[in-house]
């Protein structure tokens, strides 16, 4: 037999900020007294010291069975009533109001089974008011919601405080009924609720609890009944909590999580922290079990085994001996080594189930009760976050719960949607940001492999940071005691819920909520409460003598050189960006410059702001629907699509930035050349024995040889792949290979899934390497098919146009209008105006929040309305080189009036050659881009380009792999919640703009090793720029076809102010060419 320790099981706060002090160790207001079960009271709404009426001890979140039936679990989940209504709460002083229920506009009736609710709606719980039509949606950052229609004032509450009415009628289960019978409790826990309710069942008041985002248990024992039961709640919009929860997201209310009835038999499993610890030096599980039993549990045992799916690895018994007349919980603790387990973690997320069962004096068993757990070592050693005695790095993402319809009652598919995309794009963590989540992500990160940051619902960003200016004098909850039991009680509540899950690596004690002395206690009472786990918290940042409060060096949005800054100066903690990369928008540029950090020990890695768009579906006048942001639904104040900050849109469809994610994440590290390649696995506990890597030779993007090879290459070890590339001159052209455009052969490696996993079928690339190489002359003489040549090029020089013609093509030079006017193939015209300089982009998030369209507004029409210089172009004939030439001096129309030279040349082959140069602008701010905008007829809609794909790409943002790829200018529209920029193509080597018929245009770089920028959009810039929604961008007219020779990166180190970094910029003092061949199809 295991020893039992029968201790009394001891608790944190549980309700009032009396407990709560007392653990904490701060002195309490004078008179402060605990509320008890009775008449609820509107005062609890301001009173920051009552946030927990009734409210049952927080435990952990295993799962308990009936020996019998197996089910001890009713859910009360599915359509309620509900109607919401002015709560007309007045702001007299706390001590002035009347202790009993008195708002006029909540029926004192309402709780009753006989209350007539015909006005009411049907609601779906879980569900948010807000995206059932109940209440406004609002989206606000830092700012309070009612900031500007009542002066903040905490702890006050706005008195057009809305309160929301439900009623739930219901049988109990045929096991409920049971346990009400022989006389076992029932709980009635609400998972999720905000922002305060007050709960009643049959009349009888049952309980008020805050705190939106852990479980609400009371015990409901005796106001229920086994048939026809009414379950009322009263669900205020605003109280003191709300001065805690000032989240940068849309600020959702009601019964968002689900609601249920549980059965707790007379002996009872209350609390099983099952810590799962793994012994580095013996490479065994250690087990940890510590057992809160409820009831009296005399002469009861408990067997414990743990088991690998069914099969039971280790178990024992564990006997309780106890007088009934002792403490209300039996604690009983066993400890012990673990032979037959492997670690846990995100590469190799071995779980194994904890099983509990509690038996009688007879042996007849009574409950379950089951946990699921991972052994795994968190350790900060010499300052370096390691896991079982390995450095890991966090290549993380921040995830608010968000449904484009549900809002934050997010479904199961969407739990399993974001973990399998997660594991996909190499995303190994995961920040819950900024509120413990449903338990059920927690489990899949268990199962998938997910680290987890696991945060306290705690934020109050705009009670410090006001505009303009970052104060400590009123941050909450900085030093007052008066919501110290609050903040305590938040981070017990997630401990306490949470703590078995492998996947949490670390505690976290909030968001932006500065720092004092209550925030130092619920640190030192996370260590206390879980010795097993760091804590972190970034928001010492802004008041280092509270340094000691955070086990890691966090901070948020701090530049590259910042962190090499820290990491080159004796750093004493690890280094974690809990935010960084702000990925409004066009973004997540420069990504790169934070990745190659991890080369220092103390780096850590961190979490991109953030996963999602944070975006509604909104129905218009005509039926169709739009993702609208914040002020569309009329709500003021508003941070408008401040939250569209994801690598995925709202409608979970991938943007083109997770392509870059995924590239820079991959931790497997391939570098080809063509006579070797090398493969890294940047893994710290699996090998690649699961992988097959692919190789394959592409010329002009088109596959021309391909192999697979497998290759096991041990964690953080290098290996050479036993491959060689045959020669070029050795792979035979297929029969329907055209002429070359780029003349480059590119070698590929490609490492991908070799089974079926959870998360995606075999043949899922991780992760790739590519060198690109130009073809010599004998490949070339192999691969090149002469191209069929035509004769009698005919040239006509008249007074306002010179033309060319050769067959059905034709060319047009005009010596008025500046430039070509046509280029067409019989009745197929490609030019529907003349191509015009463009020297600006449609702003993206970024430019505007760094202020980029003030600093650079004198490129904005300094192309779009230049003029030709002396108002008619020379267009002559070079019978000795056989072309027909137009040069042209267009005077921009910038401060400077600087000339740039565009000419066009027409071989006898109907080529058209291009050359636009930019001459360079002294003490001139950077160009956003540069180059010419070529307007066709909207038919021509079609792109293939060889080039990184197949999504957009930018100077900053541009790990894709090197192919030939095939989409259309409205695929290439990234649905971004504010139309801006999109759609560029960097280093593009030659492009096809065809119609749906393949005729149209190739586009080639005229200059050997030099690229292209290139995008093909519906739409130009000022119709995307006067856009502030999608639906707001018209029927496309004509297509637009931008090439350039350079645009500026999109940046992304924040969207408020951080530029595009200087060598993703354009110096305007820098001369520029595009020099292009183009020629019809």
């Amino acid at each position: 037999m295991a020893q039992s320790d029968t201790t009394t099981h001891m608790e944190p706060p549980r309700g009032t900020a009396l407990d709560a002090a007392r653990k904490g160790g701060m002195a309490l207001p004078a008179g402060e007294e605990r509320a008890q079960l009775g008449q609820p009271s509107v005062r609890w709404l301001v009173d920051p010291a009552v946030f927990a009426v009734n409210r049952l001890p927080a435990h952990t979140d295993h799962v308990t069975v009936d020996g019998a039936s197996g089910t001890l679990r009713q859910s009360l989940d599915g359509v309620w009533r509900a109607r919401v209504v002015p709560s007309h709460l007045d702001r007299l002083p706390m001590e002035s109001k009347d202790e009993r229920w008195q708002t006029a506009h909540i029926p004192p009736a309402f709780a009753s089974s006989c209350f007539d609710d015909t006005g009411y709606a049907d609601v779906s719980v879980p569900g948010c008011l807000e995206t059932q039509g109940l209440m406004r949606p609002q989206y606000v950052n830092i700012q309070y919601p009612w900031d500007g229609h009542e002066q903040p004032q905490a702890p006050h509450v706005p008195n057009s405080n809305l309160v929301a009415l439900y009623r739930r009628t219901f049988d109990a289960d045929p096991r409920v009924q049971q346990a009400l019978r022989a006389g076992e409790r029932v709980s009635l826990t609400f998972d999720g609720a905000a922002t305060a309710i007050y709960v009643w069942l049959n009349g009888a008041f049952v309980g008020y609890a805050e705190d939106a985002y852990t479980p609400s248990e009371f015990d409901v024992t005796d106001a229920l009944h086994e048939e026809g039961n009414t379950l009322a709640v009263a669900c205020f919009q605003y109280s003191s909590a709300s001065w805690l929860e000032d989240q940068d997201c849309w600020r959702f209310h009601g019964l968002f999580r689900s609601v249920r009835l549980d059965v707790r038999p007379r002996v009872h499993v209350r609390d099983m922290q099952a810590t799962a610890d793994w012994d580095v030096a013996a490479q065994c599980g250690v087990l940890d079990l510590r057992l809160a039993l409820e009831g009296d549990a005399t002469a009861h045992s408990a067997d414990v085994r743990v088991c690998a799916a069914d099969m039971p690895l280790w178990e024992t018994t564990l006997d309780v001996d106890r007088q009934p007349a002792s403490a209300d919980d039996a604690v009983l603790r066993v400890r012990a080594a673990i032979a037959d387990v492997r670690a846990w973690s995100a590469e190799e997320p071995n779980r194994y189930r904890v099983d509990v069962l509690v038996r009688d004096a007879e042996g007849r068993l009574v409950e379950t009760s089951s946990a699921v757990v991972g052994f795994r070592h968190v350790e900060i050693e010499h300052g370096v976050f390691t896991l079982n005695g390995e450095r890991i790095v966090l290549r993380g993402v921040n995830r608010h719960e968000f449904d484009a319809r549900l809002g934050r009652s997010v479904t199961e598919e969407d739990m399993l949607w974001d973990v399998r995309f997660m594991k996909q794009h190499n995303i190994n963590a995961v920040r819950t940001s900024h509120y413990p989540n449903q338990t059920r992500w927690l489990e899949l990160c268990d199962e998938y492999g997910i680290y987890m940051i696991d945060e306290a619902n705690l934020e109050t960003h705009g009670s410090w940071n006001l505009p303009g200016d970052v104060t400590d004098g009123k941050s909450i909850p900085g030093d007052d005691p008066m919501w110290l039991a609050a903040c305590v009680d938040r981070a017990h509540s997630m401990v306490a819920r949470d703590r078995n899950h492998a996947c949490v690596v670390a505690w976290s004690l909030g968001n932006e909520s500065y720092a004092g002395t209550v925030i130092e206690q619920m640190g030192e009472r996370c260590h206390a409460w879980d010795p097993t786990r760091p804590v972190h918290y970034e928001g010492v940042q802004w008041n280092q003598a509270y340094s000691a409060i955070s086990d890691f060096e966090s901070r948020m949005y701090a530049k590259p050189d910042d962190i090499r800054e820290y990491l080159e100066h004796n750093p004493t903690k690890p280094y974690i960006s809990c935010e960084y990369m702000h990925a409004m928008g066009n973004s997540l540029g420069g990504l790169s410059e934070y990745t190659a950090l991890e080369r220092y020990p103390h780096y850590q890695g961190g979490f991109i702001w953030d996963f999602i768009d944070q975006a509604l579906w909104q129905q218009l006048e005509d039926g169709t629907e739009r993702l609208a942001y914040g002020g569309d639904f009329g709500d003021r104040p508003s941070d408008m699509n401040f939250s569209g900050d994801g690598i995925v849109f709202a409608d979970r469809t991938p943007s083109a930035k997770a392509q870059e994610v995924k590239a820079q994440y991959a931790p497997v590290r391939i570098r080809v050349e063509p006579d070797r390649v090398l493969v890294h696995n940047g893994n710290v506990f699996v090998g690649t024995a699961d992988s097959v890597f692919v190789a394959r030779m592409l010329i002009d993007g088109r596959e021309v040889w391909s192999t697979a090879r497998t290759l096991d290459v041990p964690a953080g070890e290098t290996r050479v792949l036993d491959l060689a590339f045959p020669p070029v001159e050795d792979v035979q052209p297929s029969n329907g290979d055209s002429a070359l455009h780029a003349h480059e052969v590119v070698y590929e490696v490609s490492q991908r899934l070799a089974h079926d996993t959870a998360w995606a079928d075999a043949g899922h690339e991780l992760a790739w390497g590519q060198c690109a190489r130009p073809l010599d002359e004998r490949a070339l003489a192999a691969w090149r098919t002469p191209a069929a040549v035509e004769s009698g090029a005919r040239v006509a020089l008249g007074r306002w146009n010179g033309g060319m013609r050769l067959g059905s093509r034709e060319m047009l030079l005009s010596r008025t209008q500046g430039g070509i006017v046509s280029m067409r193939d019989g009745a197929r015209e490609m030019v529907s105006r003349v191509p015009r300089l463009i020297t600006f982009r449609p702003l993206t998030d970024n430019d505007r929040g760094a202020s980029s369209g003030f600093d650079r507004a004198q490129w904005f029409g300094a192309g779009r309305y230049a003029r030709v210089v002396t108002g008619i172009g020379q267009v002559e004939w070079d019978p000795g080189r056989g072309e027909l030439t137009g040069e042209y001096w267009y005077e921009l129309a910038d401060g400077a009036h600087t000339t740039v030279p565009v000419r066009y040349s027409i071989d006898s082959a109907m080529q058209l050659h291009v050359e636009a140069t930019w001459p360079g602008e002294a003490d001139a701010p950077s160009l956003p881009l540069f180059g010419l905008e070529w307007v066709l007829p909207v038919r021509y809609s079609q792109l293939e380009f060889y080039g990184p794909g197949p999504w957009e790409t930018y100077a900053d943002r541009d790990r894709a792999k090197v192919g030939a790829w095939r989409t259309t200018a409205f695929d290439d529209v990234q649905p971004y919640l504010v139309p801006q920029e999109t759609g560029n193509h960097a280093h593009v080597r030659w492009a096809r703009v065809t119609d749906e018929d393949g005729h149209g245009l190739l586009v080639e770089s005229a200059r050997p090793g030099t690229d292209l920028a290139l995008s093909l959009l519906p739409y130009d810039t000022l119709t995307i720029e006067a856009a502030t929604h999608q639906d707001e961008l018209p029927k496309p007219r004509h297509m637009f076809l931008r090439m350039l020779a350079g645009q500026m990166g999109v940046g992304g180190d924040d969207s408020w102010g951080a530029p595009v970094h200087d060598r993703y910029q354009l110096d305007a003092a820098r001369e520029l060419t595009l020099d292009v061949t183009m020629r019809l199809v």
